[in-house]
């Protein structure tokens, strides 16, 4: 999987492209979330419209950085998943604890509520 990530002020956005396979990628982006936290950052967008595929160890890792922003009274935001990825948000009931959104600014109107 290739990721693009950039700050802006409190807000972190990542863009996923590819197959969300936490052995490759996992330890990378959970040091990549914890440096931004440090640097107070307390919202996360991540772009998954370009993923197609995503196995257990892609979930831990969302699950490991929705937990490390909200342990900062922070959140995470999953922009537009494929049908795939939704299904299987579904099918394990994490649809139920991530915030699902159709696209970046609509997030930024969750946040500033």
């Amino acid at each position: 999987m290739k990721y693009k990530h950039h700050i802006e002020g409190a807000r972190l956005t990542l863009e996923f492209d590819g197959d969300l396979i936490g052995e490759n990628n996992g330890p990378e982006l959970i040091e990549l979330i914890s440096e931004a936290i440090m640097k107070d950052v307390k919202y996360c967008f991540i772009d998954i419209s370009g993923v197609r595929y995503i196995n257990s160890s892609g979930i831990g890792v969302l699950i490991t950085i929705l937990t490390k922003f909200r342990n900062k009274n922070g959140e995470l935001f999953l922009i537009k998943p494929s049908e795939h990825v939704k299904k299987l948000l579904i099918i394990t009931k994490l649809h139920a604890i991530f915030n699902i959104v159709e696209s970046k600014e609509e997030a930024i109107k969750k946040i500033d509520k």
